[in-house]
């Protein structure tokens, strides 16, 4: 046979098979009028590296002198066993411009069967795809035609358009056609709506059309209307309808020499291609589950476009004759077959290159003749290793990824709080966002809304705004703050208030600036510190240590995390004095906004009592002001502790005093001489250490010694001549050490030291009693409470009066209905002598008395624990 000039190439089961024509050897003189259309299936051999002729076919055609030609070949599903086969098109052209169209199956045992044939008076040339059926689509003079095997007949679908850039399958639609067209404007539509319309702008629109319900479908869904005087080409890579709407990804190729990744209608990536004209592209998914695209360019170059996490070429051949994708070599995945063009040379599979941009690569005029077989099964295990390995570094990306989606949505929210919380400082109302934009933020991340879309949320910050509003201006006297090494000291004075309970008292600081980057809420830490009214006593809390039974503390009416950030303190009460509530923070991140304003809030827990009965208790919170902070004042000394010798006493002011105390670490140690007094601390402190007393307080003393100990406080307190309490205040445990091997010089050798957890036995006792008193008002108030709510919460037996019925009398049994009547009487007495005998309380009855309860014997149980 002549091979003549027309070779097409198609993949099919990991087969190659080569479509020619050919025309037969003939006797000379004798005319020719047949022509043959052979195939020949090739497969590749993975012992030799070459591919091999497995099987061949013929089908013979009838014709004239008249050119033949192979227009396309495909592979499409047979509508009639839903088997995919390989169709190609043919053309036939005879005299007087007729030009007829062969449609050919070929199945597995070579044989050709044609499906159907049609005639035209023109040639086709426009847009032509063979799609199920099999059936053919083409355009022409702007118009869509299309035949199938199940009518024979060419139709047309009344529509207009311009190009055909997508045949295939859309879920619940069939058969679908992407094309563009000059855009269709409503007459509807005012001038304004023009100007600004995608369709109007670019004069052209996408649409769908569905060949089997002849249905328009808007082609927003595939892509934006701009994007149809570039897009030359579409291949969509999944489509599905979820709750009735259609979800489509797909990649396209520009004219602009751009492949495009759209989502839903939305761009999504954007990759420059290396050539120009760019024709058609095609998908491979290989081994790793990467997904690829094959773009082939009209020079005759081919490029492949990786997704991951962006669009980018990978890789790039120029001379090929054609580029085919499936599975040559076995392996379960597809692979690439690049066939380039070699005019030295007729076997079309002489040059070839098969590769999946990974392990697999194999290329012609490689010689493999000489591998050892052991080299060959490692390498196959290594690539079996690699595809394993890829799968678990695929796997380990898909798992940050989702990590970090999850920490981008804690950070939004945590933002959005944020923002709440400093309206609720300015008293301003918080404008939530919209149900649409919370709706679309939540499509494209893929959360589930836990409650209905409204349009108007019916619950705002407004009633916590007028609740922070109400509070007393006089809660607050003073609002300070200092600076003591790397520490920002805030400190807020308050005033005596009969309905706050001051041991819920914290404060929170909150920059009142931008932060869109960062979590406006400062992260400190509290203590509240009192003074008497004649400054004679001091105490200021340790951090205290909850007994390990104890380290859960239920507050179900808390309505946010405050407490978890900034964890209170609490402190003995004295009615006769002013609290200082005090925040703790770290100066070194403050520091790099070079001017910072803060916002200070208190927060703190409001109590009403009746009659020794707790009435309400309710959180609120009070704007005490704002702070300033430069690093300007900071170098000028505005905020630093003064304390200064004058006259033997240490001047420093009330506010220096609480915030040395503030970043200071407290131990107490119960001093005990058999033999001898202890006079000698008190000469220790004032001597060696060279201690000055405080002017304010003169039980408390300031060290005023060169070195590390340089600011630590003492409190020295005598219970009698041979037993005291020594309380020092210092800022690291290497100055306590410092300090108590300088005192264990002067003490006498028979002396007992011993380490007090928190403050004195007497304190702690009397702390005990006074928690005890508590704990037995509240029981009793829940026990009042609960006999009040049980009236309205709980199912009682026969009302007062009412007792259980007599005897009936035997007038009332002898008839039928006296009878029932008593059988009856006598149910119902019997039903409520059961729910009289179980009596039930409600949830949140049991919720409210197990939670006062649980927080009454919490303060008992953990000053016991300190006693023991």
């Amino acid at each position: 046979m002549i091979l003549g000039e027309e070779e097409q190439f198609l993949s099919y089961n990991g087969e190659v098979l080569i479509f020619q024509l050919s025309k037969p050897k003939c006797v000379e003189g004798a005319a020719d009028k047949t022509m043959n259309l052979r195939v020949r299936r090739m497969g590749f051999n993975r012992d030799t590296k070459t591919f091999v002729q497995k099987s061949s076919g013929v089908f013979s055609m009838h014709t004239s002198h008249l050119k033949n030609e192979i227009i396309c070949c495909s592979c499409t599903t047979d509508s009639r066993t839903g088997i995919i086969l390989p169709c190609i098109l043919m053309k036939k052209k005879k005299r007087n411009n007729v030009v007829k169209y062969l449609l050919l199956l070929l199945h597995s045992s070579n044989q050709f069967e044609q499906s159907f044939h049609f005639k035209l008076d023109y040639e086709l040339k426009e847009d032509i795809r063979l799609f199920t059926g099999p059936s053919v689509l083409w355009r022409h003079a702007n118009k869509l035609f299309y035949i199938s095997s199940d009518t024979c007949t060419v139709r047309s679908a009344p529509i207009q358009l311009s190009s055909v850039v997508w045949t295939g399958e859309i879920e619940n639609e069939g058969t679908v056609v992407l094309g563009t067209r000059t855009a269709c404007l409503p007459d509807s539509e005012d001038e304004h709506e023009l100007s600004t319309s995608d369709r109007a702008i670019w004069g052209s629109e996408f649409f769908g059309y569905a060949l089997e319900t002849q249905k328009m479908l808007t082609g927003t869904c595939f892509m934006p209307h701009a994007y149809s005087t570039v897009v030359t080409s579409v291949y969509v890579c999944k489509n599905k309808m979820l709750k009735k709407q259609l979800q489509i990804s797909l990649v396209a190729i520009t004219h602009k020499n751009q492949l495009i990744w759209f989502q839903d209608g939305l761009p999504k990536g954007v990759c420059e291609l290396p050539y120009e004209k760019p024709c058609s592209v095609k998908p491979a998914v290989t081994s790793g589950s990467d997904l690829l695209f094959v773009v082939s360019f009209a020079s005759g170059n081919i490029c492949v476009v990786q997704r991951r996490d962006s669009l980018q070429v990978v890789s790039t051949w120029q001379k090929v004759k054609s580029v085919l994708v499936d599975d040559f070599i076995g392996s379960g995945s597809e692979q690439l077959l690049v066939l380039f063009k070699d005019d030295s040379n007729t076997d079309v599979l002489s040059t070839f290159k098969i590769t999946d941009l990974g392990a697999v690569n194999y290329a012609s005029g490689v010689n493999y003749k000489h591998d050892v077989p052991a080299a060959e099964g490692l390498q196959e295990n290594g690539l079996l290793t690699v595809q394993a390995l890829e799968r678990r570094l695929q796997a380990g990306c898909t798992s940050v990824q989702e990590l970090q989606r999850h920490l981008r949505l804690k950070k939004r929210v945590i933002l959005e709080s944020c923002r709440a919380l400093i309206d609720l400082i300015e008293e301003r109302t918080h404008i939530l966002p919209s149900a649409k934009e919370v709706k679309c933020r939540r499509e494209r991340e893929g959360l589930v809304s836990l409650w209905d879309d409204v349009e108007n949320p019916p619950h705002s910050l407004s009633k916590e705004t007028s609740l922070a509003s109400k509070v007393p201006e006089c809660l607050t006297e003073k609002l300070w703050q200092r600076v003591v090494d790397d520490n920002l000291v805030v400190g807020v004075k308050l005033t005596e208030s009969f309905y706050l309970s001051l041991s819920d008292i914290s404060l929170s600081l909150v920059m009142d600036q931008d932060c869109s980057l960062i979590s406006p809420i400062i992260e400190c830490r509290n203590k509240i510190v009192k003074l008497n009214k004649a400054f004679s006593e001091l105490a200021v809390p340790s951090c205290q240590i909850e007994p390990p039974p104890k380290k859960i503390k239920l507050d179900l009416h808390s309505k946010s995390n405050l407490k978890k950030e900034f964890p209170k303190r609490c402190s003995i009460v004295q009615p006769d004095g002013a609290k200082t509530v005090v925040a703790v923070t770290s100066l070194s991140p403050l520091l790099a906004f070079h001017r910072v304003c803060c916002v200070v809030l208190l927060h703190a827990k409001k109590q009403k009592y009746r009659n020794e009965c707790l009435q309400e208790s309710k959180k609120i919170t009070v704007l005490c002001g704002k702070i300033l902070l430069s690093l300007e004042d900071i170098s000028n000394g505005k905020y630093s502790v003064k304390m200064l010798k004058d006259n033997s006493y240490c001047t420093g002011s009330v506010e220096d005093i609480l915030a040395v105390l503030a970043v200071s670490f407290r131990f107490s140690f119960q001093i005990v001489s058999s033999d001898y007094t202890l006079t000698p601390v008190n000469s220790w402190l004032l001597g060696e250490m060279e201690c000055t007393p405080f002017k304010e307080c003169h039980d408390n003393v300031f060290c005023h010694k060169v070195g590390n100990v340089y600011g630590t406080v003492f409190n020295w307190t005598l219970k009698n001549p041979l037993e005291g309490v020594l309380t020092l205040y210092c800022r690291s445990l290497t100055v306590l050490f410092q300090c108590l091997h300088s005192l264990s010089r002067v003490l006498p050798p028979s002396c007992d030291v011993k380490l007090l957890r928190s403050g004195s036995r007497g304190a702690l006792t009397e702390r005990l009693a006074l928690a005890l008193e508590k704990e037995m008002l509240t029981l009793r108030s829940l026990f009042f409470l609960k006999d009040r709510k049980a009236e309205t919460s709980l199912t009682c037996g026969n009302e007062p009066g009412q007792k259980i019925s007599d005897a009936p009398s035997a007038s009332i049994l002898d008839s039928e209905g006296g009878v029932q009547q008593f059988r009856k009487k006598l149910q119902n007495e019997r039903e409520e002598s059961v729910r009289s005998m179980n009596q039930t309380m409600n949830g949140a009855l049991y919720q409210e008395i197990a939670l006062k309860l649980a927080e009454a014997q919490l303060s008992s149980d953990m000053i016991v624990w300190r006693l023991s």
